[in-house]
């Protein structure tokens, strides 16, 4: 019998696979618990149309993407932290900041965890980050801290 995933299945396949399996397992196991249905015209075509929706969004998705990492390698960011007269700052100069400072900068809410830099901050100058904004989309720029 020719079926359609509606989720994963172990040792079957993946959620959208359409698959062949024995009539048993398919009447007493997978069309009962809903984890499956008839590969029919109908089914196939919600299947193309999601998968056709699917890449669409990913796409969409990616050119986003493309356009912030082109936006955040043009911007200069600026993280003010209060500094000695040495230039060595008391405390660090985190993530979170830098977050706050492309957020204040662009407009644009990035996640923290996203944010790499490459050393720790803890004193003022220039220093290089990237961002991962989404798969092999990588935003490289610099944040320059200054004192407050």
């Amino acid at each position: 019998m020719r079926l359609v995933l509606y989720s994963d299945v172990k040792a079957l396949g993946k959620r959208g696979d359409v698959v062949e399996v024995a009539d048993g397992y398919a009447r007493n196991f997978l069309l009962p618990r809903k984890l499956a249905g008839e590969a029919d015209k109908g089914e196939l075509a919600k299947l193309d149309a999601q998968h056709r929706a699917r890449e669409r969004r990913e796409a969409q998705e990616l050119a986003d993407a493309r356009a912030l990492a082109a936006r955040l390698e043009a911007a200069k960011l600026i993280v003010k932290a209060k500094a000695g007269e040495n230039g060595k700052l008391f405390g660090a100069v985190t993530n979170a900041d830098v977050a706050a400072a492309i957020a204040q900068e662009l407009s644009v809410a990035v996640d923290k965890h996203r944010i790499e830099l490459a050393s720790q901050v803890k004193a003022l100058g220039s220093y290089p980050i990237e961002v991962k904004l989404y798969r092999n989309v990588v935003a490289k720029a610099s944040v320059d801290v200054v004192p407050a």
